[in-house]
């Protein structure tokens, strides 16, 4: 693995989703750098502090959201003359989204009064009143052709099917939740999942016609749900919640198909491989580190606040919040732990290989860069002085990453290696 050199950022950070460009937020500066050489290609100045940048899906444009004006400015990068200021008067703006044509900015006005579509190959724009959220609560489909958006209004929850093509809404219908909290289209465009607040567990599987499919209720008198995650191939659906375990429903039946219990203590029998950071390794063989006696973890009572599918849809990876620094990797074959991580520090954030691997990336505020694959744990330390990198991100194409330290930010250039050729063994083992 080779890094670069460390550049000044001061703010958000992210890869063009077809990997040719990397976008940093300086202050009101928005730098356009090559990704493989890091040259600045691009340099646009906006109004005000960058709070928020996303690339439109076919990396021609990109928009900047300045949230203490409130506005949005939008930028070409195959015409730089080109640029767009949206600002929404005194509704103001509180979140900007990308569709999925690249030719439309979506905004939520603060309050969520309305949510606004408008056009950059005209003039038009569309309302859609009282939007649940600003941040979330709109999936797109994968081909691009319809948006869900959720509504609320006279105390109800609603689901608007909206036509990225025309804008129109092409359907309504009512949902069976108290208070709405998420939707998303599963994969394969044939249904849509909604789910409600912390403050009751229920899971909604509807047709895109508005028929409920299937009504998922684990329990009741408790906490609900905190995270929802669609496979990459749409067969499983897993809800984390905050009894601390994590249920997996099947597409075919929407029954539960498995159970992913975050326990107090791992007990023998079991195949989980067990890694645990420490601040000199040891000298074990890879077959040392499998769980042989009762490995106690101290987790109390907490909830699901990650979870990841790998692309290969073979793994797992949840985090249970009120145990930070320990990441589970459960294997769907075979519906079982294949390891947990234990680290010293709390896990700031996770990424699996994007291109399809079962490559696992994490950082913990360290200076070090930690891995996983069928084949082992172990960690790289950044060759940086003063790094710790706190965020990570992949580029689409799996061949960079950028980590991000508080100021700074680096990217390295992956290459899918043995564990035995990594560069410093930085994980072992804890039987006791």
């Amino acid at each position: 693995m080779e890094f670069t050199e460390a550049y000044k950022q001061a703010g958000p950070c992210c890869f063009s989703p077809d990997s040719r460009f990397l976008a940093v937020a300086v202050d009101h500066r928005l730098f356009i750098r090559n990704v493989i050489s890091l040259k600045v290609e691009q340099l646009y100045s906006c109004v005000d502090k960058i709070s928020f940048i996303e690339w439109a899906p076919d990396s021609q444009y990109i928009l900047c959201g300045l949230y203490k004006r409130p506005m949005v400015q939008a930028w070409s990068l195959t015409q730089p003359e080109w640029t767009c200021k949206i600002d929404d008067g005194p509704a103001g703006i509180a979140y900007a989204r990308w569709s999925p044509d690249s030719r439309h900015i979506l905004t939520t006005s603060e309050f969520q009064l309305r949510l606004t579509v408008w056009s950059l190959v005209n003039t038009a724009c569309v309302h859609v009143q009282w939007p649940k959220h600003a941040a979330k609560g709109v999936s797109f489909t994968r081909d691009g052709k319809f948006a869900a958006v959720c509504t609320r209004r006279d105390c109800k929850d609603y689901v608007n099917l909206l036509s990225c093509h025309s804008w129109e809404v092409m359907g309504t219908f009512a949902v069976d939740t108290v208070d709405l909290a998420g939707v998303e289209w599963g994969p394969d465009d044939s249904s849509i999942v909604v789910w409600d607040s912390l403050l009751e567990y229920k899971v909604l599987i509807y047709s895109p016609d508005g028929r409920c499919l299937q009504k998922y209720q684990a329990y009741e008198s408790g906490l609900g749900v905190k995270t929802v995650a669609w496979s990459p191939s749409g067969q499983f659906l897993a809800v984390g919640s905050y009894d601390q375990q994590v249920r997996v429903l099947n597409h075919l039946t929407w029954k539960t198909f498995a159970e992913f219990m975050h326990m107090t203590t791992l007990r023998a029998p079991c195949n989980a491989t067990i890694f645990k950071e420490v601040d000199e390794p040891l000298q074990l063989d890879m077959s040392d580190l499998s769980l042989s006696d009762n490995f106690a973890l101290n987790i109390q009572d907490g909830l699901i606040g990650l979870l990841s599918w790998s692309c290969d849809n073979q793994y797992l990876l949840t985090r249970n919040d009120s145990m930070p620094t320990v990441l589970w990797i459960w294997d769907i074959r075979y519906l079982e732990p294949a390891a947990v991580l234990i680290h010293k520090d709390p896990i700031r954030a996770a990424a699996w290989d994007p291109t399809g691997g079962t490559q696992l990336v994490l950082c913990t505020g360290s200076p070090n860069l930690y891995m996983w694959s069928p084949a082992g744990a172990w960690c790289v330390s950044i060759p940086l002085p003063d790094f710790s990198i706190c965020d990570l991100k992949w580029s689409s194409d799996g061949s960079r990453l950028l980590l991000k330290s508080k100021e700074t930010f680096c990217c390295a250039a992956v290459v899918v290696q043995d564990l035995n050729d990594s560069t410093e063994e930085g994980s072992t083992s804890d039987d006791d």
